[in-house]
């Protein structure tokens, strides 16, 4: 079972559900001092909890080039692989591509594509077209 995001007719696949949520988890856990969803609600609490609406498809943007900035200042020894259990570590350990080298480009689809990118092009789709972007299955 995989983890895509689906908007109208094309869904991109993400990768493992652990995948996905590392990614949340690390942008709460090094971006939401105060807390899950308390810096940039649409992306955690609405897209992590299952599907943006096209009226919340720019502040989506905006928070994911927020978030995109911030994690570029950020050492790929910040990963937070699950944010309720912080000793948790991907299952390929320290074994990263050399290219990584922080974690703005630490997450890659499981098919080889920046997961910020897919983000951007659906949210920027979302815009200029409108719809819904979901959380699936595939």
């Amino acid at each position: 079972m995989a983890i895509g995001l689906r908007l109208g007719s094309i869904t991109d696949e993400i990768g493992a559900p652990d995948f996905f949520h590392a990614f949340f988890s690390t942008v709460s856990g090094n971006l939401e001092p105060a807390g899950w969803g308390t810096r940039f609600p649409v992306l955690m609490n609405g897209l992590y909890q299952g599907a943006l609406e096209t009226d919340s498809a720019s502040a989506a943007l905006a928070e994911l080039k927020t978030v995109h900035a911030e994690l570029a200042k950020l050492p790929v020894s910040k990963l937070v692989w699950d944010i309720e259990n912080r000793s948790d570590r991907p299952p390929w350990g320290n074994d990263i591509a050399s290219h990584i080298t922080d974690l703005s480009n630490y997450f890659v689809t499981s098919t080889g594509r920046d997961f910020f990118a897919v983000l951007n092009e659906m949210v920027t789709e979302m815009i200029e077209r409108g719809g819904r972007l979901e959380v699936v299955t595939t």
